[in-house]
């Protein structure tokens, strides 16, 4: 089973693959596309984010890019099902190559920034697909506290991965953008989304013993909430926000 199929089953019981409560989901989603045309999805996953955002809004239209695929035909035979099939597309590809002449109202990227190589890059790719007075729903990891060596063994990552929440908010200010929403994700929001995570592997792999990739999954399960309850537990955050481009110069600081 490769890792975009782990991934995807991961996810069975939290389709949503980022620490962020239904609820949350819903608010972030009415301030992006209530009353909009249009939304593309840089890294969209199974097209989950996608799928909700129809359903609030029936005049959008939702483009969705990836390069798993993984979860596609699931999410489209549930849009179909609702009536909602018309409106969305799914393409399977890498989203630093995919280009389309259309601009969209809103342009979401949530937890891809590693597809383009960091939240900067991100920030870019997402410009060339939004309308001048579009909006961007981003979403990447911070660092909540400084992480530890252990904890930067276990997530395969290095310190300069990632920001602190004020560093990365002037990260995005600098580069031209301003917020004019945004949410940290809390300590249950991680928790419940890593219980998720790690139990839906686990339980698939003990109803189905006899699969060959059984102790492939259960081990997956098993790294994993190893590496989130011995290390980035309560250090690595999740910060998303709901962007807009600006050409006023901030106030000064007095």
């Amino acid at each position: 089973m490769n890792r975009s199929e782990i991934s995807d089953l991961a996810h069975t019981r939290h389709p949503i693959a980022s620490p962020l409560s239904n609820e949350t989901v819903d608010r972030l989603l009415a301030l992006a596309v209530t009353g909009q045309r249009s939304v593309l999805d840089l890294g969209c996953g199974d097209g989950t984010w996608l799928l909700r955002a129809l359903r609030r809004e029936p005049t959008l239209t939702a483009v969705g890019v990836d390069v798993s695929g993984a979860g596609f035909d699931r999410v489209l035979e549930q849009a179909n099902r609702e009536g909602l099939g018309e409106r969305l597309q799914l393409v399977h590809a890498d989203v630093r190559e995919w280009r389309t002449t259309e601009k969209f109202d809103v342009v979401l990227s949530i937890g891809a920034a590693y597809a383009f190589g960091g939240l900067l890059p991100t920030l870019a790719a997402a410009d060339e697909h939004l309308h001048p007075d579009g909006q961007l729903l981003l979403g990447d990891c911070i660092w909540e506290q400084a992480p530890s060596e252990q904890t930067l063994a276990l997530l395969g990552a290095a310190t300069d991965d990632y920001c602190d929440l004020s560093t990365t908010v002037q990260a995005v200010d600098s580069a031209g953008w301003v917020p004019v929403e945004g949410h940290v994700s809390t300590l249950q929001e991680w928790d419940s989304y890593e219980w998720s995570w790690t139990g839906s592997l686990a339980r698939w792999a003990l109803d189905h013993p006899d699969h060959p990739d059984s102790q492939q999954v259960m081990t997956a399960s098993v790294e994993h909430r190893r590496a989130w309850l011995g290390g980035y537990r309560g250090t690595l955050g999740f910060l998303t926000m709901l962007l807009r481009r600006s050409t006023l110069n901030a106030a000064p600081l007095r």
